[in-house]
């Protein structure tokens, strides 16, 4: 996987976000690129247990990311319980 970064005129920050499904055994080396980058890597949120861990960071222009360790299939199963 790669990320292009680009400078430009940042946009206003939401939460509306573009999310990517990894193992969580690769969190900590993707946060370490991307704090190499300079991208702003924001605090870790409360999870539901069994949601699974997930990184969000912003880029250069405001546009919030997120790398999770699960699937869409079990969050929305957790989320059902």
């Amino acid at each position: 996987m790669w990320l292009a970064f680009m400078e430009g005129e940042p946009t206003v920050r939401s939460y509306r976000h573009v999310a990517f499904e990894v193992a969580e055994a690769d969190v900590p080396t993707y946060a370490a690129a991307l704090q190499a980058l300079g991208a702003e890597i924001r605090p870790a949120r409360p999870r539901v247990e069994g949601e699974g861990l997930s990184l969000y960071f912003h880029d250069y222009d405001n546009h919030l990311f997120e790398l999770h360790a699960g699937s869409l299939a079990q969050r929305l199963a957790r989320y059902a319980q």
